[in-house]
């Protein structure tokens, strides 16, 4: 079954830029999904690997191989969601605007 609003608007810029960007969250979301689920599978299979040997359960959750995954991969995550987000929360045309305001202002009281 075809997609009527695709149909419509697929060789529309705004329709391929706005398909693109929903496509880029969809992708930072099931990233952040898999890294959720990922590292707590990597971490129980660590924790219970420990505590199977003598380990207190105290030791195990201390143990930096339980956190070094959620710690490397989240800062990846990190850059995908810059990726994603970052440059429209930091750089928005709203910002470029409130900043040229502001100094504006600050020359005007100059």
């Amino acid at each position: 079954m075809r997609n009527n609003l695709e149909g419509d608007y697929k060789n529309n810029p705004r329709y391929i830029y706005a398909k693109k960007r929903v496509d880029n969250i969809k992708g930072f979301f099931w990233h952040a999904v898999s890294y959720v689920i990922v590292n707590i599978f990597i971490s129980a299979i660590i924790i219970v690997g420990m505590t199977s040997e003598g380990a207190s359960l105290k030791a195990a959750f201390g143990n930096f191989g339980v956190w070094a995954t959620w710690l490397f991969w989240g800062i990846g995550l990190f850059f995908h969601w810059l990726g994603v987000y970052g440059s429209q929360w930091f750089f928005s045309k709203d910002w470029e605007e409130r900043k040229i305001k502001e100094y504006l202002n600050e020359r005007n009281k100059e």
